[in-house]
């Protein structure tokens, strides 16, 4: 993972949201910052993680987390994903996958013996202090907010 580990830095990016505004790391210094990176809007896993974090978004607000999704959909792409099922958080578009690249999750996947590249369902914590809080790679869906909101507490 290209150099990330809990209590570093967490690589600094600016990227377009959902809707067209931009979203900087350095912006939201003083929170916590859950970014989770996911492999592609509408596709069965990520519907399942999306609306995992939509049904636990109000207790994630409650302890002041930010919570963003990236994947390298389009804007287009993710306003139709968010508006399907009603996501309240911002969907970053990472089309060039430069955020992808700096946080290590593009990488080499196979499916049924095919080597591709793609991104690993992976999140990251971020404090506060705009350190690497907690890393979570090769994210298995089913839980995983709720993991997420027991090493929170």
């Amino acid at each position: 993972m290209s150099g990330l580990a809990e209590g570093k830095k967490a690589p600094a990016f600016t990227a377009v949201t959902d809707d067209g505004s931009k979203v900087s790391l350095s912006e939201l210094a003083g929170k916590t910052v859950v970014l989770y990176f996911y492999p592609k809007d509408s596709t069965p896993g990520c519907t399942l993680e999306a609306c995992d974090f939509r049904d636990s978004f109000a207790k994630l607000k409650r302890k002041g987390v930010v919570v963003l999704g990236v994947s390298r959909d389009s804007a287009e792409s993710h306003r139709k994903f968010k508006e399907k099922h009603e996501l309240p958080f911002p969907l970053l578009v990472d089309a060039d996958g430069k955020l992808c690249e700096r946080y290590g999750v593009w990488k080499e996947k196979s499916l049924y013996g095919r080597k591709f590249m793609g991104i690993e369902r992976t999140t990251v914590v971020i404090g506060p202090d705009g350190k690497i809080a907690k890393l979570y790679p090769k994210v298995k869906v089913k839980g995983h907010v709720a993991q997420i909101l027991a090493d929170l507490a």
